[in-house]
């Protein structure tokens, strides 16, 4: 299982928050970039629950997936759900034996975090770990297995925060000491829908791409540049009339 994803320094890269069974916004993104020159999809996790297309939107997924290897999804708490159990869980409970056993060694192989100029990709929260590299010992179930797929920020100083509900909160002080070890800028994640969208000065976006949180946004950047703050991201927001499925 690959861990860590580093994307070329060429082209561009389109940023998915949670979709959340939003089959009808993942399939418009999807179709209008997929086949577009140098152009990278990274879905941040969380393709199933909560939304009523569940199996329609992770089966278009990693269907596309087959065919076109510039689609990047990483693992979300809620495809985790045979490591980590999450609520609400309603795709998991639909599933036959047989089909859940399928869906878990799809997901199991699923990448944890995503790397570029000046910026980094995952879930959550970061591991607390020394270099970039060291993703790839995280194993299923610790420590910094859990802060990717289920820990929070909060714009706060301070370390840990405490844990809610089995989701890690982390602070602005936490947040510094692990970008500048592992030499980043910015931080693209989904998971929290409570917390402000830009916080840490700037430093940490928060996306959402499924109408179950109301605006659906995405973010495109520039390979080629190093990425310094948000403000050198495209972030667009959609809208619900803009969906014409293909």
């Amino acid at each position: 299982m690959e861990k860590l994803i580093e994307l070329p320094e060429k082209g561009k890269v389109v940023f998915l928050g949670d979709t959340h069974g939003d089959y009808n916004t993942t399939r418009m993104i999807i179709k209008g970039f997929i086949n577009k020159d140098n152009h990278y999809i990274v879905m941040l996790g969380d393709y199933v629950d909560r939304g009523k297309d569940s199996r329609k939107n992770i089966d278009f997924l990693l269907d596309t997936k087959k065919k076109h290897p510039n689609l990047i999804m990483l693992a979300g708490n809620h495809e985790m759900f045979f490591v980590r159990e999450c609520s609400p869980s309603d795709f998991w409970d639909s599933l036959s034996k047989e089909d859940y056993e399928y869906y878990k060694n799809i997901f199991s192989e699923l990448p944890l975090v995503i790397s570029g100029n000046g910026f980094l990709g995952l879930h959550g929260a970061l591991p607390d770990i020394e270099k970039i590299e060291d993703i790839d010992t995280i194993q299923p179930g610790d420590e910094n297995w859990i802060r990717i797929i289920w820990g929070d920020f909060r714009d706060k100083p301070g370390m840990a925060l405490g844990n809610f509900l089995g989701r890690p909160k982390f602070g602005r002080d936490y947040f510094l000491k692990v970008m500048e070890r592992l030499e980043k800028n910015v931080l693209i994640r989904g998971h929290d829908p409570l917390v402000s969208e830009r916080i840490f000065n700037n430093r940490c976006l928060t996306l959402f791409t499924s109408s179950n949180y109301g605006d659906r946004k995405i973010a495109i950047l520039d390979l080629e540049k190093e990425v310094k703050s948000i403000d050198d991201i495209e972030i667009v927001s959609l809208d619900a009339v803009d969906i014409k499925l293909c």
